[in-house]
C-alpha cells in the first residue's frame, strides 16, 4: 500500500529486492523504460535519494536494460540498502536526485588547509554513518584530514566517531583492554591475554576486527573457535558470565563510521597517526575501556620503523587518552618477523590452541609475548603486587584456568558455521642456499597469504618453518602455502618465487616445488 504521508508530486516507484551484494555501497537500479522516471533526467546524477514519510536514504543509481531484472514501475534495492531502507517488497517510495550533504563544504575548506571546528567535524561522521557520502566524497576527507590534523581536530573526530554508534557501560570499574597496531602476521595474542585475564577476575570484554588489508583480523581467527557476530545484549550476558569476550566489534555496531572510513582509507595507504589513533580510541572509549594497552610492533617492514616513531605515536595515544579518562599505556614490541608460525585464520588458531593447551610443541614467542602482555593488565588489579603480573599469568596459563576460561567463552559466544579445516592445495618456498636467516619482510608474508585466499578462505596461509637467525640449507622449506583453490595457490606460488620475503645470508632469492 503506498504510504498516507509520502510526497506523491515526486515519482514513486515499488521496492523490489535483487539479490545483490554491493558490499557496504547503497545501490539501486532503474529501468532505462522506467514510466515513472525519466532515466535521461537522472543520468547527471551519479547518487539518488530515497523517501517515504519517516526515512530517507542516499544510494548510487544503475540504469538497466534488463526489464526481468526490474521492472518499470519498480526500483531495485541491492541486498544493503533493502536491509537499511527496511521497507517491505512492493511498498511505495519517492525518489529524487540527491542534494549534496552540506558537510562536504566542511570537507573542501579542510581540502584548502583550513581547521575545523567540531561541530563541522560531527556532521560529517553523521553523515558518513549514515551513507550519504559517496567513496570518492569520503576519499576526499581522508586526505584533508591526511595533510594535518590539530589536536583539538583529532579530539573532536574521536568523540563524533564513538558518540556515532553503540554506547557501551560495564557495572566495573575497571575495565580492561588491549589493542595492537598490526601489521605483523600472526601476533594472535589477544585471544591468549584475554582468556588469562579473565581468569584473573578482571574484566575484558574485548572486540576485535575483521582483517581489510592482513591475512587475518582477530575477530577472523576466533571464528574458527566460536561465533564472533553476536548482538549487544548477548556481548553483555557473556562477559556477565564468562568477565570476558572476544567478538567482531563491527556486529555490535562500535564507532560504526570507522569501519566506513578504513575500508577506503587502507587502499590508499593513509594511515597516519592521527587517523590512526582516532580509529582505535574511538572504538575504545565506546567499549567502555578504563585501562587500554597498547602494543606497537617496531620493525623494518611494520607499521613503525623506528623508535622515533613509535615515540611520537605513543605521545598521542597518551594525550587523547588522558582527555577521554582512559589510562593508556603504550608498550613497544620486536615486529622484524612473524609471532607465531601461522599466518591465516585457522593456521593462527592453532598456534593460539597449542598455546593455552601447553602443548609440548607450542610456540615460545607467541607465548611468551603473550604472558607479557597479560602481565601489563593484571597488574591495573588494585590488589596485585607490582611486579607480579608475570608470575600470576604463568601461572593461570600453566595451570589450565586460561584454557578452561577459553572454552567457557568459547561455549557461551555458540558454534560458529564457517570452515575450520587446513587448506589442502600446498607450496612449499625452498632455501636456494645455506645460510642464516637474516631478515624477514612481514608486508610481503602477508600480501602472499592473502593472495593463497586468507582471510576469506579460513584455512588458506603459510605455515613459517623457519625465523630469524634459524640456520637453513639448500632445499630445505622455509614456509608452506596453504589454499581452498588451484589458481590462487598458482598465483601465491608464483608471487612467493618472485619475492619470497626472505633474505638468507648474502640476500639470494630461493626455488619453490609443490609438496606431496
Amino acid at each position: 500500500m503506498a504510504d498516507k504521508n509520502a510526497d506523491t508530486t515526486r515519482p514513486q516507484l515499488r521496492v523490489r529486492r535483487i539479490s545483490l551484494d554491493t558490499g557496504r555501497e547503497n545501490v539501486v537500479v532503474i529501468s532505462r523504460h522506467s514510466r515513472a522516471l525519466r532515466p535521461d533526467v537522472f543520468r547527471g546524477f551519479s547518487r539518488v535519494e530515497l523517501r517515504t514519510s519517516s526515512k530517507v536514504v542516499l544510494a548510487t543509481l544503475l540504469i538497466t536494460d534488463d526489464d526481468a531484472l526490474v521492472g518499470t514501475n519498480d526500483i531495485g534495492l541491492s541486498e544493503p540498502v533493502f536491509r537499511r531502507f527496511d521497507e517491505p517488497t512492493g511498498s511505495l517510495v519517492t525518489v529524487s536526485p540527491a542534494v549534496s550533504p552540506e558537510s562536504l563544504d566542511a570537507v573542501r575548506a579542510k581540502i584548502q588547509g583550513q581547521t575545523l571546528q567540531t561541530a563541522e567535524i560531527e556532521a560529517i561522521i553523521r553523515d558518513v554513518t549514515h551513507y550519504r557520502y559517496s567513496d570518492m566524497e569520503i576519499a576526499a576527507f581522508l586526505v584533508g584530514f591526511a595533510s594535518f590534523m590539530t589536536s583539538g581536530e583529532v579530539l573532536a573526530l574521536v568523540r563524533a566517531m564513538a558518540d556515532a554508534g553503540t554506547q557501551l557501560k560495564w557495572p566495573d570499574t575497571i575495565v580492561v583492554d588491549k589493542h595492537c597496531i598490526g601489521g605483523i602476521p600472526g601476533n594472535r595474542t589477544s585471544m591468549i591475554v584475554v582468556p588469562i585475564v579473565a581468569a584473573h577476575g578482571l574484566t575484558i570484554p574485548k572486540t576485535s576486527s575483521r582483517a581489510i588489508t592482513s591475512p587475518a583480523g582477530t575477530a577472523d581467527t576466533m571464528e574458527v573457535l566460536t561465533r564472533v557476530d553476536v548482538s549487544v545484549d548477548e556481548m553483555r550476558e557473556i562477559v556477565a558470565a564468562c568477565r570476558g569476550c572476544l567478538v567482531w566489534g563491527g556486529h555490535v555496531n562500535l564507532s560504526p563510521a570507522d569501519d566506513i572510513l578504513i575500508s577506503v582509507e587502507r587502499p590508499l595507504s593513509l594511515d597516519t597517526r592521527e587517523q590512526m589513533v582516532a580509529s582505535i580510541m574511538s572504538k575504545k572509549v565506546a567499549a567502555g575501556s578504563t585501562h587500554l594497552l597498547i602494543d606497537l610492533p617496531v620493525g623494518p617492514t611494520a607499521k613503525l620503523a623506528n623508535a622515533t616513531d613509535a615515540m611520537r605515536l605513543r605521545k598521542l595515544f597518551e594525550f587523547v587518552g588522558d582527555r577521554f579518562g582512559v589510562a593508556v599505556e603504550v608498550i613497544t614490541t620486536d615486529g622484524r618477523q612473524p609471532i607465531g608460525n601461522g599466518i591465516g585464520p585457522v593456521l593462527e588458531a592453532e598456534d593460539v590452541m597449542s598455546v593455552l593447551t601447553n602443548d609440548a610443541s607450542a610456540l615460545g614467542d607467541l607465548r611468551e609475548k603473550s604472558l607479557r602482555l597479560a602481565a601489563h593488565l593484571l597488574e591495573y588489579d588494585p590488589q596485585m603486587r607490582g611486579g607480579a603480573g608475570y608470575a600470576r599469568a604463568r601461572e593461570l596459563l600453566d595451570s589450565g584456568a586460561a584454557m578452561k576460561k577459553m572454552q567457557a567463552i568459547i561455549d557461551a559466544q555458540g558454534p560458529s558455521n564457517c570452515r575450520n579445516d587446513v587448506g589442502k592445495l600446498t607450496f612449499d618456498l625452498l632455501a636456494a642456499e645455506d645460510g642464516v636467516i637474516s631478515e624477514i619482510n612481514c608486508l610481503q608474508l602477508n600480501r602472499l597469504a592473502r593472495t593463497a585466499g586468507a582471510p576469506i578462505d579460513k584455512g588458506a596461509g603459510i605455515r613459517l618453518f623457519s625465523k630469524l637467525g634459524d640456520h637453513v640449507e639448500q632445499g630445505q622449506p622455509l614456509y608452506r602455502i596453504h589454499a581452498y583453490d588451484q589458481s590462487e595457490l598458482d598465483l601465491a606460488a608464483t608471487a612467493a618465487k618472485a619475492n619470497c620475503g626472505y633474505t638468507i645470508g648474502t640476500g639470494h632469492q630461493v626455488t619453490g616445488e609443490m609438496a606431496p
